[in-house]
C-alpha cells in the first residue's frame, strides 16, 4: 500500500506545500528570535501559519495582538493554573482576556509575540501547554465535564485523555510524529451514563461498554462537521479495554497521516478516507498497523440520559 502522502505530491495545494517545505513545530526553536525582530519583520508563513502548531494565532483584525490556544485534557484547570493564566493575560490590560471553546478549551488573546517565550516558560512551569493546538493537528481531547465527580459515571477517563494527550505530543513538548495530518483531528472519552461529548462529531470516540462484565469502550469514526458536509461517526464495529485505548489512538492516526486525502481540504478529513476505502478495509489495516486483532463489539450501549448535564448532582464520595 502506497502513501498518499507521495501519491499526491503532484498536486499539492498551499498547505502542503508550506508543511512539505518545513514542520510548523520547527519554530518552536526560533521563538526566541521572534520575539527579538518583532512580527512586522517575520516570514510571512511562519507568522501566519506555522505558528498555530505552538497554538499561536496571528489574527489580522488585530495586527500585533496573537491569539493562544491551550490544550486542556479533559477541561481541566486548577487554581493554580488558573492564577498563572490570569497573571498572563493581566499584563494586556483591556486587550488581555481569554475565550472558552466548544472543546473545553481555552484561547488567551492580545499576546504579543515578545511575550511568548517567557509565557511558554510560564505554561511549561505550571504543567500547561499549546503545542499542536492549531491547523493539521489533533485538538483537545474532550471528556465529560464532571468526569470523576459524576456518581453514576462507568469509568473515570480523566487517566486515559491525558495518556492520550501525552501520546500525541511528547507529553506537552510537540511531537513530529503527528504534526502532518492532512487536517485538524477531534477525539473524545466518554465515561459516563450521557452522550456529554456528542460522540457523533469527533473522528475517534470511545463510548463505556461492558463485554463479559469488564468496562471498555465502543469505538466510533469519522464524525464532523463542516460547510462543505457533516457526517455522523460510524461504529467501527470493535471494543477496546482501556489499556489499549492509546495503542488504537496512535494507529488511527498514523493510517490517516500516511494515507489521507491532502489535494482537496473540503475533502480531506478522516471520513472520506473511510469513504473510499470502506469501513471493512478501514477496521483491518488498524488491526495491521496496531499488530494484533481487535475485539468484535458487543451488544450497544444506549445513552442513558439527555445531552444534559445538570448543576446539581449527587458528587461521588471521596476523601480529600
Amino acid at each position: 500500500m502506497t502513501s498518499v502522502i507521495s501519491n499526491q505530491s503532484a498536486s499539492q495545494n498551499k498547505f502542503e506545500k508550506f508543511k512539505a517545505e518545513k514542520d510548523g513545530l520547527m519554530v518552536k526553536s526560533e521563538l526566541e528570535h521572534f520575539a527579538q525582530i518583532g512580527w512586522e519583520a517575520m516570514d510571512e508563513t511562519d507568522r501566519d501559519h506555522r505558528l498555530k502548531w505552538l497554538g499561536i494565532f496571528f489574527r489580522p483584525v488585530t495586527p500585533g495582538k496573537f491569539m493562544m490556544r491551550l490544550r486542556m485534557p479533559s477541561g481541566i484547570l486548577t487554581s493554580h493554573k488558573m492564577r498563572v493564566l490570569a497573571e498572563i493575560v493581566q499584563r494586556y490590560g483591556e486587550d488581555g482576556n481569554a475565550d472558552i471553546t466548544t472543546r473545553q478549551n481555552l484561547q488567551l488573546r492580545g499576546i504579543r509575540i515578545e511575550d511568548v517565550p517567557d509565557i511558554f516558560r510560564r505554561l511549561k512551569s505550571a504543567g500547561m501547554t499549546s503545542v499542536q493546538s492549531g491547523m493539521d493537528n489533533v485538538r483537545n481531547i474532550t471528556a465529560s465535564p464532571i468526569a470523576g465527580l459524576d456518581a453514576d459515571e462507568l469509568i473515570d477517563v480523566r487517566d486515559l485523555v491525558q495518556q492520550v494527550q501525552n501520546m500525541i505530543t511528547n507529553s506537552g513538548d510537540g511531537n513530529p510524529e503527528f504534526t502532518n495530518l492532512p487536517r485538524k483531528f477531534n477525539i473524545a472519552i466518554e465515561g459516563g451514563r450521557d452522550n456529554s461529548i456528542h460522540a457523533e462529531i469527533n473522528d475517534i470516540a470511545f463510548v463505556p461498554a461492558f463485554k463479559n462484565d469488564v468496562i471498555g469502550f465502543n469505538v466510533l469514526v469519522g464524525g464532523f462537521f463542516s460547510a462543505k458536509r457533516c457526517a455522523a461517526a460510524e461504529p467501527l464495529d470493535v471494543w477496546v479495554p482501556p489499556e489499549e485505548v492509546v495503542a488504537l489512538c496512535r494507529a488511527i492516526l498514523e493510517i490517516y497521516r500516511d494515507y489521507g486525502l491532502r489535494a482537496n481540504r473540503q475533502k480531506a478529513r478522516l471520513m472520506w478516507l473511510i469513504d473510499e476505502w470502506g469501513m471493512g478495509k478501514f477496521r483491518a489495516t488498524v488491526e495491521t498497523q496496531m499488530g494484533s486483532p481487535l475485539q468484535l463489539l458487543p451488544s450497544k450501549m444506549k445513552w442513558i440520559g439527555t445531552n444534559a448535564i445538570t448543576l446539581v448532582y449527587i458528587r461521588r464520595s471521596r476523601l480529600v
